[in-house]
């Protein structure tokens, strides 16, 4: 290992900015800054560890019906809610057959840790199905679902199945019952790792350069997950944070060092002395500015004014920008660390090839110059049609019917639905706040409906001021019926009821608050919109001086996003590939919008800042435009296949959310890196000619000058 000497300034050069010294440092300094990050990743783990997580999720949505419905429980309700989960039963020939075996079962359960009590189905109101095949028992726990330990769930159910024979099915139900049956092992992160290491041995043609992208990525998520650990008990952080962070955090991170490294490959290859620091002056500068237009659109998030989300951005921003740190540090330390062994393995690569690197790309990008009208259009039909399919998403929350058919909450919820109707695993909430008259006949008029299937008796709370109904409907929870009868219940039922009764209804439960997540996330869309791409138009405006590149950017960028989402709604809604459809995650649209947004910029940067480049240098606009594709071309579709591939490794996850997630990102990434930027882009730009960097004088003097290329 050597450490190189720094290339010291003349007297006449421009003082260091921020990024030279910075980088600078961790160069003079390469074993101390690869030290520090060590201690720093040890230091926060160990940290992280000893203090644990305090991961909330808050899916609360002020002004709504179905937060008031929350709310009016927590306040008439003497103690808070405790958690429990349903042990569900099917015996062939009748459950009076087997009714000392299930009394033994309910025995065992009562002695289990953290029981308070079992209810028995042979006494319990409702719990015998009609045909006295299917019965269901609820477990009541001592402590609320957060305080649960996932070990003791997992005795319940695995105690209760111990009593299963032919003929006589047990399952166990319940989001604890989900949670506790989940199990990721890691294996998804482990695949997208793989992938990538091969994709940049593949790239560099060495181990040792192909590792580098990989260690900084691998040290900034690292780190990030223990930072936000700590984190959590400061603020409201959702549990499903941390595979986001490290789904988006891999991506982005071995993203920009791939890109500062193939820079600093490029410019070692040329012969440049210091290739390094051009490699920051150009590349990493790239990096920051694309950095923060991620962090930018991830940041718009907060104009939503959701809670839940806002967890999640805060998380995958410090995600970025520490990916940010380590790509202008931790990689330059290492660069100059095994910079002899490098140089040499990268000479050595050189030397095997057999043409001129980028040729393909300049090839390509002339014979598009030539007609750029017929790859433009087909381009933009096809990020139409798979557009097309979002216009028909529909939003709402998983629940057990969309788990895996071999786990026993989706066994449970479907034995639920077969003896009981597919309607009991969704039951509305519908509270009466008035006299016991208004309540009957709020249960009277409930039964009546078309859409409901049956409903229970009133159930006054402690304080005897509020009475509650379950209503369940005859569809299943995530169907558009059930949506269409909340709809229904509140636009139209309810309103005539309240006016003859002068009483007060809400209609509350899983399906009510999906329904609201949605009408919240759609009013308040446009604004989150108008924020994240203003702010990311302007600082493109800014960079590359030009009122149509941003323009450009903004409507491309669009439109890989709508197919990103067209994509998921075939697959996770109609059920294409045999995926089990169902409604998309509320939240997934507003988070994949954030993070592809941000994700299309970098690209846009890196294949734009090339091109402005050259244009400078040479003023041609279409040789730019060949130039920049030539030089970017290899590293943009490397950097893709990186992401695409460590985010379609979210598909082996059993999470239903980071499936989508995973999906509709890397189909994004795939569009956005081989359509947009290699064919749709340098066919506008040949269109544009050198309009492209046109600007207005009094616009030029208002914006603030950010330079990404070396002067």
């Amino acid at each position: 290992m050597t450490v190189e000497t720094p290339v010291r300034r003349s007297p006449g050069a421009k003082p260091p900015g921020p990024l030279h010294r910075v980088s600078g440092w961790a160069m003079r300094h390469a074993g101390l800054a690869v030290l520090l990050w060590v201690v720093v990743l040890a230091a926060v783990t160990a940290t992280a560890t000893v203090v644990g997580a305090n991961y909330k999720n808050d899916n609360s949505l002020p002004g709504t019906d179905s937060q008031r419905v929350t709310d009016i429980f927590q306040a008439h309700q003497p103690k808070g809610d405790t958690a429990s989960v349903q042990i569900v039963v099917q015996a062939d020939g009748g459950l009076d057959a087997d009714k000392s075996r299930m009394a033994s079962m309910l025995a065992v359960v009562r002695t289990l840790p953290h029981v308070a009590s079992v209810a028995d189905p042979f006494t319990a109101p409702g719990s015998m199905s009609t045909d006295r095949r299917t019965a269901y028992s609820t477990v009541s726990l001592d402590v609320a679902a957060t305080d649960m330990p996932v070990e003791d769930v997992r005795t319940i159910i695995h105690r209760a199945q111990d009593f299963a024979r032919p003929g006589f099915q047990v399952d166990v139900g319940g989001d604890l019952a989900r949670n506790a049956a989940d199990s990721s092992g890691g294996a998804s992160e482990g695949a997208g790792i793989l992938a990538a290491l091969v994709i940049l041995v593949f790239v560099f043609g060495s181990l040792l350069a192909a590792t580098l992208p990989l260690l900084t990525a691998v040290f900034a998520v690292g780190s990030t997950v223990a930072l936000l650990m700590l984190a959590s008990h400061l603020f409201t952080v959702p549990e499903y944070t941390t595979p986001v962070m490290m789904l988006v955090g891999l991506g982005v991170g071995i993203d920009y060092a791939l890109l500062i490294f193939s820079r600093y490959r490029h410019e070692l290859l040329k012969g440049t002395a210091d290739p390094k620091m051009v490699a920051l002056d150009t590349a990493g500068r790239s990096v920051l500015f694309a950095g923060c237009t991620v962090v930018i659109a991830l940041l718009g998030l907060l104009a939503l004014g959701l809670g839940s989300l806002q967890g999640v951005a805060l998380g995958v921003t410090l995600t970025v920008l520490m990916t940010m740190l380590a790509a202008v540090t931790l990689l330059p330390a290492l660069l100059t660390l095994f910079g002899k062994r490098i140089e040499r393995s990268v000479r050595k690569h050189a030397a095997k090839q057999r043409r001129t690197p980028g040729d393909g790309w300049r090839k390509l990008a002339g014979l598009v110059q030539r007609g750029p009208w017929v790859p433009l259009l087909l381009g933009t039909v096809a990020l139409v049609a798979l557009s097309l399919p979002a216009l028909n998403m529909r939003l709402g929350f998983a629940d057990a019917g969309t788990d895996d058919p071999a786990k026993t909450s989706r066994k449970a919820y479907d034995l639920l639905a077969d003896g009981f109707g597919p309607g009991f695993n969704g039951p509305l909430v519908v509270v009466s706040e008035g006299d016991k008259t208004a309540a009957q006949v709020l249960g009277q008029t409930l039964a009546a409906d078309p859409g409901i299937a049956a409903v229970t008796p009133p159930q006054l709370t402690p304080d005897g001021k509020v009475a509650t109904v379950l209503a369940f409907p005859k569809s299943a929870p995530q169907d558009a019926a059930t949506s269409d009868l909340v709809q229904r219940l509140r636009d139209d039922t309810l309103p005539k009821l309240e006016s003859q009764t002068r009483g007060t209804y809400l209609v509350g439960g899983a399906t009510a608050a999906a329904d609201d997540f949605a009408s919240a996330v759609s009013k308040r869309l446009p604004i989150f919109v108008l924020v994240v791409v203003g702010l990311s138009a302007l600082l493109l405006m800014a960079v590359f001086r030009s009122v149509l590149i941003p323009l450009k950017a903004a409507v491309l960028n669009l439109l890989s996003i709508g197919a990103s989402l067209g994509v998921i709604t075939l697959v996770f809604q109609q059920g294409w590939f045999g995926a089990q459809a169902g409604p998309i995650e509320a939240f997934v649209p507003v988070m994949i919008f954030a993070i592809v947004f941000g994700l299309s910029m970098d690209y846009e940067v890196f294949l734009v800042s090339r091109i402005h480049e050259e244009w400078r240098r040479t003023q041609d606009a279409r040789a730019a435009v060949r130039e920049g594709l030539a030089t970017t071309g290899s590293v943009i579709t490397a950097a893709a296949a990186i992401m695409i591939v460590v985010f379609a490794a979210f598909l082996l996850s059993p999470d239903r959310m980071l499936k989508q997630f995973g999906l509709g990102l890397a189909t994004a990434v795939l569009l956005d890196a081989l359509l947009i930027r290699c064919i749709i882009v340098p066919a506008v730009l040949r269109l544009m000619g050198n309009r492209a960097w046109w600007l207005p004088r009094w616009l030029d003097r208002a914006l603030p000058k950010i330079a990404l290329e070396k002067d």
